[in-house]
């Protein structure tokens, strides 16, 4: 089936096209959920979430504003990053601090990007864009905590953001 065919089911409630949907996205969004929980059970149960969300807001995806797997990309993304902060303000208590967090991440193995097919483009970017887009869409911090970390003006680093995205939007497209 199409892909537009397919989406097209998908916002008409056709389980059959919800499923191969899943089947087509879901190792890859698992990919970028557990690269961001580093949780294997956690991310099994946040990936069932997000299909739910998918599901239920199918009718929000709008081609012209992004691609589908984009959008399936930014529900998973959010909905960890929405999970992990939940659990850090949970467990206030054990004195675990969201900076504590974001170093597991720089311990562990290089973010699991490769797995939707955007290592190639984020290596031809700039050391500087390369930090922005790893602390801003994969560690999930705000653009705040990564300005203050990369020790730049707010407004600086939601220029560079800009420029680097659209440098890999140019890669993309050609």
């Amino acid at each position: 089936m199409q892909p537009d065919l397919l989406i097209l089911r998908l916002k008409e409630g056709d389980e059959k096209a919800f499923q191969r949907i899943y089947e087509l996205y879901g190792n890859s969004l698992l990919g970028i959920i557990f690269s961001i929980t580093q949780d294997e059970v956690v991310s099994q149960e946040l990936l069932q979430d997000v299909f739910i969300k998918v599901w239920d807001k199918s009718n929000s995806y709008d081609p012209k504003k992004g691609r589908f797997f984009t959008w399936l990309l930014n529900i998973a993304r959010n909905t960890a990053i929405d999970q992990l902060r939940s659990a850090e303000r949970k467990n206030k208590n054990k004195q675990v601090s969201l900076d504590e967090v974001h170093n597991i991440f720089d311990k562990t193995s290089h973010i699991q990007s490769d797995s939707i097919g955007l290592q190639k483009y984020i290596d031809i970017l700039g050391p500087l864009c390369q930090q922005i887009i790893e602390l801003l869409f994969f560690k999930g911090l705000t653009q705040r905590e990564s300005a203050k970390k990369l020790k730049m003006p707010l407004g600086t680093l939601k220029t560079k953001n800009r420029n680097c995205i659209n440098e890999i939007r140019t890669q993309i497209n050609g």
